[in-house]
């Protein structure tokens, strides 16, 4: 079996709100063991014999089935978001400044937002051929270039973002279904 991180975008933010228990409670209608959600802005770790994309499209469908939404996920294996969080060369915040994490599905789409990033001079780094870090200032994370450029609807289905902290908390989770 192995170990996952799950993503699911807009949950609890985006107009989209469940309850993570029955989040909880349809993924474990999957195939799939050990399920723990976290926070409540749609994150989970989980164990399953499927791979990354199986897992995916069986959580997507099940979530648009349960709960009527568009659902759009990202299913990362443990070993990744391990590196990917050992990756990042900022803190999880300080006092003028909040670290984020987005991830993608597809290494083109992040190619174009690393691009959008260089032009508005965004401080970020790539952690992954999937995964970027970028700093946006305390009161300012909405209207930083990544926030807005993440939010338009040519990358809702292949992006979700968290801060950092979040990362790490997701981070901690999974590793323990590693040990």
């Amino acid at each position: 079996m192995n170990a996952y991180a799950v993503f699911l975008r807009g949950v609890n933010v985006g107009g989209i709100n469940l309850k993570m228990a029955e989040v909880k409670a349809t993924l474990a209608e999957l195939p799939v063991t050990d399920v723990s959600t976290l926070l409540a802005s749609g994150n989970a770790v989980l164990r399953s014999s499927l791979s990354a994309d199986e897992l995916k499209e069986a959580i997507q469908d099940a979530l648009r089935e349960r709960f009527g939404y568009d659902a759009w996920v990202i299913v990362i294996p443990a070993d990744d978001v391990d590196a990917l969080v050992n990756a990042c060369p900022f803190p999880p915040d300080d006092a003028s400044t909040h670290t984020y994490v987005t991830l993608a599905t597809d290494s083109a789409v992040l190619d174009e937002l690393w691009d959008l990033a260089e032009r508005a001079g965004t401080e970020h780094a790539r952690l992954s051929p999937t995964a970027t870090a970028w700093l946006a200032p305390v009161g300012g994370t909405l209207d930083s270039t990544m926030s807005k450029a993440t939010a338009k609807a040519k990358f809702k289905a292949t992006t979700t973002t968290r801060n950092l902290r979040t990362m790490l908390k997701v981070q901690a989770a999974a590793q323990k279904l590693c040990d």
